[in-house]
Formats: C-alpha cells, structure tokens, sequence
C-alpha cells in the first residue's frame, strides 16, 4: 500500500534553493536509495521526511498515508487498518499533511526512525545494554519483556562482546549499531537512513549493511537511504532517485539509476611529483602504553621510528586499531610518547616534542593542523565567522573575506562558490561541503604539518578526487606537508609519496604506496582496497 508522497517539494534557504520540484512515492516495505554527489540536496531531503525543525518545504506537500489507533494514538502502516491495537482500539487508515497538519506530528515523529551520520545522538555515559532499554522504556516496553527484546536487538546487530561497554567510548560503527537497534525498539512505520556508513571501512560498513537488512529490510520496513556510494545503493535498494543540483535527474530501478551515475565517476586524477625538501619530523623508537583492567599493559604504539619530510604527502594505514590514529596525535604533539625521542624542525631549529612547555611542544602545537573525523563547525555562525573569528583569526574585513575564498578555492570550492557559502550557515551545506569548510579552518591557520584523519570518509567519488586535488594543490602553493591516516588505500596509492604500514602498534614497513599493497594481507586488503 502506498505509505509516502512527496509532491512537488522545494527547499530554499534564504537566496540559496537547495531542492527544486521533488516528486516521488514509497510504498510498504520499499527500498529508496537517493544517489548524488555531495551538495546535491540529499539531506536536507531526509530531514524533510523526519520533521525536523527548520527544514519545512519551502513549496510542496510530505504525505503520509498511515493507519492510527484513535485510542491510544499508536502510528502504523496502512494495511493494519482494522486490527486490534495492543490498547484495545481499532486501526482507522488516515492521510497526513505532514507539514501542515499539526494534529498528528508528533505521534508520527515517534514512528519514524532515522540514522545520521556522525551524530549519534547516544547517551555518552551509558552503556550499550542501557542505552537500547531507554529507548525500548520510551516505546512501552516495561520489566523483563525489554530487557529480553533489548537482548535479542543486540545479538542482531552483533554487539554482545560490548553490551557493558560506555557507548562514549565505542567505535563509529559500533556507536552505530547501537542507534539502529534504538530506531528499531520505536517499531518504526519508515526507516531514513542518511549516509549510515559513510564514514566507516569496507568491513565494519557490511557489519551495518548486514544489520540493516536483517532488522529493516528483511522485517517488510520501508526505508528511504541516502548515500554517495553507488554499490551502497544497488545492495540495499529496490529503487533510486539520482539527485543533481537539488533537481532529480533521473528515477527508476536502483540498477538503472547506479549504471547511469557510475557512467559520470571520473577515475582518480594523476598529478605531477614535487621537489620533497628535508627532514622536518624524526620519530625513534616511540612508544605509548595504556594501562587496562581487562589486558593490562597495552603499546598503542610500539617502537615506532620514522623520518617525514618538508612537501611530503605521508600516510598512515593500518586496520582498524592498528595505532595509526594513536601515532598521529603523538605527532600532532595531543598526547606525549611513554619513551622514545621525537623532534620537529622550526627554521633551523630542532625542538624536542617529548618535552612539555611553551619553549618546547607547546611552541609546535600551533604549526601542526589536524581534521580528525569528529570535525564540529559552529552551528549558528556563518562560514566566514567559523573560518575566522571562531578560531582567533583576527583581520580586516575585507582582508578576512579575501583570506577565506582563497584557502575555500584550496579545498575544492570555485571562487563563485566559495563567495556563495560565505554568509551561509552549516546547516545550509551538504555533509561534504562542511567537510571541505571544517578542512579549510585548519589550512587558514597556516600550518606546517597537516594531518587529515580518514579525510575521504563522508565523499562521493567526485568530491573525493577534488580533496586530492586541493590536498596537492596547497602542497605546491604553500609548500604544504600532509600525514593522512587512512584505511582508503585507493586514496593514499593516487595521493601519497611515501606510506607507513602498522600493524599491532608496530610498523611493518615504510615504502612507497605500491611497495605497501604488495605486502598486505587478506584481511588488510579486504578493509583497505576497492574504495573506488
């Protein structure tokens, strides 16, 4: 039965139409992939169909037709029209002017779930087991019968080996899973899903594909996905929309759709090498240990000794706890080394990282810019406010203005674009452009050393080749020196010079990027290659 309309929607945000005429259907328990690159309006989308404030159509109607218990006020699909509610009630089949129909909005909210990433919204100080009994309380679920359902989400999802664990201190994808099983504990009517796995590796992306069909799919719950990732769309879709600019361009199967996206998906740029000049980081014999109640001492890091060059692109790959992320913030001077030596070049001047101090690590801090994957904006500035008074960049006006569309040109943006996005909010900006804006804060601040952790996590293809490219157009312009942390080594292969392989906190060799995919195992190949 049909369950969603979206009729002649538009969107504008001020000057700035970011979804134009939008029309489509969903009926029960169908699939709806949403295919575009980054800017194309695909969030924004979502949002609209959750009720979330501040993305009212502009023009345009979101309908739904579902079925409601007039007793209870219970929110269901249509074909339940008739049963018995768990209240008592009857199911009566209504349709919904969700925007404008104040009457039924929130009890439809609580029936729609919805996965965005990088916000997780989980309770940080607690555990697994309690943040999905919340959630399960919340939906009338009391005494035994949650704590049994609770028990069988988590076997769903596979987290069982975390059930104790703070959900603070989880992993991206395990973090994720945990939201899936809090949506499904609402018995949502629709499913959203934005972008779910974006930001995670081949491996943990199919641990979340899987559970997605196991509860959504496989359960008859329509769902609508949104993704840059093509494959994404054929394995979990039915049907597609491909968005452009806002505007559809092109509808119909899932497998129609992705062979006429994948037909605009450039292979990766091949760019000319530079002059690499001298030693500007020496690492020797670097080690971090953590104490730990369960395994006792662990080495994050473990006798770690390398040399990084002035002008080089260097990256850091590994599987997923190899110590890579452990070793960029020793080097970004975040955490000090358990033992070791450690020296960063200022002019001519050597300085010892591994002692504290404003003469010392303190002085270096300032020239190492680092994006880490949990980059925040501020919400309720412009751009050009999060480009330079949030961070103490204190120019002239127009002076400030010039600085920002030069270093925004830098990561992708035209100089039309880049004037554009300015005044904007980030709230008005794809996922991927707030990447490409958070990227631009660390390079106004004119460092020395950048370090991009997972800097293609959140791209579509063609935003990914334009990362590359910014990434060695500001190595020529501004003798630029990069780290990139990465399991994408499609990416560190195109844009790398040198790369460092760890495995257990250990590095097992230091080599050109082709050097390093020779040596890499099943399980590193796996996780690590195909990201194309």
């Amino acid at each position: 039965m049909l369950l969603l309309e979206v009729k002649n929607v538009s969107k504008a945000f001020g000057d700035n139409v970011v979804l134009k005429n939008i029309s489509f259907e969903l009926r029960e328990g169908e699939v709806l992939g949403i295919l575009g690159k980054s800017g194309a309006g695909k969030s924004v989308l979502l949002h609209m169909l959750r009720g979330m404030e501040g993305y009212e159509p502009t023009e345009g109607q979101i309908i739904y037709h579902v079925s409601i218990c007039p007793k209870c006020g219970y929110v269901d699909v249509p074909s339940k029209e008739g049963e018995k509610c768990k209240c008592g009630g009857t199911f009566e089949k209504i349709t919904v002017d969700f925007w404008n129909d104040k009457k039924y909005t929130y009890n439809l909210k609580k029936k729609i779930a919805i996965m965005l990433q990088r916000t997780f919204a989980l309770y940080g100080e607690k555990s697994v087991i309690e943040n999905i009994l919340e959630s399960l309380y919340s939906a009338g679920y009391e005494g035994n019968e949650a704590i049994d359902y609770a028990l069988k989400l988590i076997k769903m999802v596979k987290l069982e080996h975390r059930i104790t664990h703070i959900a603070r201190d989880l992993s991206g994808g395990e973090k994720q899973r945990v939201v899936l099983a809090r949506q499904i504990a609402k018995h949502p009517f629709i499913f959203l899903a934005d972008e779910p796995t974006g930001t995670l590796d081949p491996q943990t992306a199919k641990l979340v594909h899987d559970a997605l069909k196991k509860l959504v799919i496989d359960k008859n719950i329509a769902m609508v996905i949104t993704s840059h990732w093509p494959e994404v769309i054929a394995e979990l879709a039915q049907k597609a929309i491909w968005l452009e600019k806002g505007e559809i361009k092109m509808q119909g199967s899932a497998e129609e759709v992705v062979n006429e996206f994948m037909k605009t998906v450039t292979e990766f740029k091949k760019f000319e090498g530079v002059e690499i000049k001298d030693e500007i980081i020496k690492l020797e014999n670097i080690e971090k240990k953590y104490c730990s109640v369960e395994r006792g001492v662990v080495k994050a890091v473990d006798g770690v000794t390398l040399t990084i060059n002035e002008r080089e692109i260097f990256g850091l790959v590994g599987l997923s706890g190899a110590g890579k992320t452990t070793l960029s913030k020793i080097i970004a001077g975040v955490l000090p080394p358990s033992k070791g030596k450690y020296f960063f070049r200022l002019g001519d001047e050597w300085i010892d990282m591994t002692k504290p101090g404003p003469m010392h690590r303190g002085r270096v801090k300032r020239y190492i810019g680092i994006l880490y994957q949990e980059y925040a904006l501020y919400p309720h500035r412009t751009v050009l406010y999060n480009l330079t008074e949030s961070i103490g960049l204190e120019l002239p006006g127009e002076f400030a203005r010039m600085k920002a569309i030069h270093v925004l040109t830098s990561v992708g943006f035209s100089e039309e674009e880049a004037e554009a996005i300015l005044e904007k909010y980030p709230k008005e900006l794809s996922v991927g452009e707030r990447h490409r804006v958070a990227l631009a804060q660390v390079l106004i601040r004119e460092p020395h050393v950048v370090i991009l952790d997972e800097p293609t996590g959140t791209m579509d293809p063609i935003t990914r080749n334009t990362v590359a490219e910014s990434i060695h157009k500001s190595r020529m312009e501004l003798d630029q020196t990069y780290i990139i942390v990465s399991h994408d080594m499609d990416f560190v292969l195109n844009v790398c010079d040198r790369a460092a392989l760890m495995r257990n906190g250990k590095i097992v060799k230091i080599g050109k990027p082709e050097e390093i995919v020779k040596i890499l195992t099943e399980e590193e190949k796996e996780e690590m290659l195909g990201h194309q």
